[in-house]
């Protein structure tokens, strides 16, 4: 019958644990606590680092697009079409149809000038302000005969640079004046719609949210819809943190003119769980230490006082417990409970040591299934995945690298076509060559795959396989173009093994091609779409039948390599 613990021990040990659990539990609250004001500071200095390029770049922008517009200025089609329409109707007035003709005038002419700047609206204004002409694809939002205010600009300002907001949309706006002799006949305007994809662009540029106001009217936003509007709704900006449906963001104003604003923001409860989580793990690593620290320690004290208490009820037992629990209390220390704990820690690492394993299979099982699931998609490319595996092996075994490296070079190997998942059946099974279109789809794949694999950082040795196996030694590769050895050698291996696969096996559109054959064509572009050594070390591996001497080439090139 298995003895009750005394007294002692327990308090001892409840003691001791709860002290435990007392200092971890602050310590995570202080974690807790730390990371979010880490957080919130981090989030509020990526926000103003984002706006200082923001800045940056749209007043390189607008310097260049008032460049721009100061030499559209002096297009005389323009000068002499609001001269003529401002003197005729200031001395004789204008028939409708002289009018009207005026103004197709110098509509033709700010169309071509649109066209030429890719502008969505190139507007012109009279000596009133008033739209006299508008052209772009958003002419429609910019009516003849309405009124643009152009700030406080006064008389001695030749350009304006800021936002107007019209009846159906607002405008970020680059304007010059057009001037005859000294005489202001008008304004020219090249306008950008500050709209949902204007938003998009900072969200890009930014990673971050983008909120777009005029007055209380959220315009453009890449956030949800109550938060914008809740945003919009706020009288003044003034803390970089406020709490918006109940969660707290970091905010930035990108822009305040008139009534128009431009926010960008970022949720810190959003980062702070991340960095909370992290907190957490790490934490639960140290309890973990924390309490097997505490059994020893608290297990120790406790028989340091219950000794003698043992030793007297042991003379009182029967002789052969009292020898049986002789032998467990020897001068080496040891006692049934730390045999026991002992015995349980042996358990539980040879437990962790088998699960690691089972892990592991399990783990490289998943990536042959992904494999199997991408080459089941075209019947003409069952087994590719395997075969380039085996074959970049092969050609790893012969360049001599070391076991870890080919470990690599397998496993990877069969993920390197795993974005194109990502790529349509009508594409990826077309029996036929592809369209350049079709071609560009296709060329997305090692992008998508290195998507697919950073979402597991145990994956990151295999990225440089799935990302790069398509980039060519001349630079004339995709997607990056990288050139010779800044390609990694796996990368150039991986591109080897799986061009010569492709050419030896049977498509829909055409029969597979000789061994011989196969090397030929790779030796042929060695140094140029190909690694020299990877297609050597293939050479070298496959039997001496697949060899094929340079005075052969032509030959078989002739036949139809």
């Amino acid at each position: 019958m298995t003895r009750r613990p005394p007294r002692l021990i327990v308090r001892t040990m409840t003691v001791t644990f709860a002290t435990v659990a007392v200092i971890l539990g602050v310590v995570f609250v202080v974690l807790v606590v730390d990371a979010r004001n880490r957080v919130r500071t981090a989030e509020t200095e990526k926000l103003q680092v984002s706006e200082g390029i923001f800045t940056t770049l749209e007043a390189r922008r607008q310097h260049d697009q008032l460049a721009t517009i100061t030499t559209l200025a002096e297009n005389p089609t323009l000068k002499a079409g609001l001269d003529t329409y401002a003197a005729e109707a200031a001395f004789a007035g204008l028939e409708a149809d002289q009018e009207a003709e005026l103004r197709r005038t110098v509509a033709r002419e700010a169309d071509k000038l649109a066209m030429a700047t890719e502008a969505e609206v190139l507007a012109i204004l009279d000596d009133h302000a008033r739209v006299f002409v508008s052209a772009g694809q958003l002419r429609g939002q910019w009516p003849i005969g309405s009124t643009v205010s152009l700030g406080d600009n006064d008389d001695n300002d030749n350009a304006f640079q800021g936002v107007v907001v019209l009846p159906a949309n607002a405008f970020r706006i680059s304007a010059v004046r057009l001037q005859l002799d000294a005489r202001t006949l008008g304004w020219l305007v090249l306008g950008a719609s500050l709209d949902d994809r204007y938003a998009r662009e900072l969200a890009m540029l930014s990673h971050a949210g983008v909120v777009i106001t005029v007055g209380d009217r959220v315009v453009a936003r890449t956030v949800p819809d109550e938060i914008s509007r809740e945003l919009a709704s706020i009288d003044s900006m003034s803390s970089v943190t406020r709490r918006l449906n109940g969660e707290e963001y970091a905010i930035r104003t990108l822009l305040a003119s008139g009534a128009a604003r431009i926010y960008m923001l970022t949720s810190v409860d959003a980062a702070a769980y991340e960095a909370t989580r992290e907190a957490f793990i790490a934490l639960a690593s140290v309890a973990l230490g924390s309490v097997i620290l505490a059994a020893f320690g608290s297990l120790w004290l406790a028989r340091t006082l219950t000794d003698p208490i043992d030793r007297v009820a042991s003379a009182i037992a029967s002789s052969t417990a009292a020898q049986s629990y002789r032998r467990q209390l020897q001068p080496t220390g040891s006692s049934r409970e730390l045999d026991a704990l002992t015995a349980a820690f042996n358990d539980l690492m040879t437990g962790l040591t088998t699960a690691e394993a089972e892990t592991r299979a399990a783990y490289i099982g998943a990536i042959k299934a992904l494999a199997a699931a991408l080459d089941a998609r075209d019947p003409y490319t069952a087994g590719h995945s395997e075969r380039v595996s085996s074959i970049a092996v092969l050609i790893a075994q012969q360049m001599r690298l070391n076991d870890a490296e080919i470990e690599i070079i397998r496993l990877g190997a069969l993920l390197h076509d795993i974005g194109k998942i990502g790529v349509s059946d009508d594409v990826l099974r077309k029996p036929g060559p592809l369209t350049r279109e079709e071609f560009e789809q296709i060329k997305r794949h090692p992008g998508l795959g290195a998507r697919i694999l950073r979402q597991g950082q145990f994956l990151a040795p295999y990225l440089p396989i799935v990302e790069l196996p398509h980039e060519q030694t001349d630079g004339k590769g995709y997607p990056f173009g990288l050139r010779g050895d800044d390609i990694p050698l796996a990368a150039r291996i991986v591109h080897v093994a799986d061009t010569f696969d492709a050419m030896t096996t049977a498509r829909a559109y055409r029969p597979a091609r000789a061994r011989a054959i196969a090397l030929a064509e790779l030796e042929r572009y060695s140094g140029t779409q190909f690694d020299p050594a990877s297609v050597e070390a293939l050479r070298m591996a496959l039997p001496m039948s697949a060899w094929v001497e340079k005075p052969q080439l032509e030959e078989l090139f002739r036949r139809g390599a």
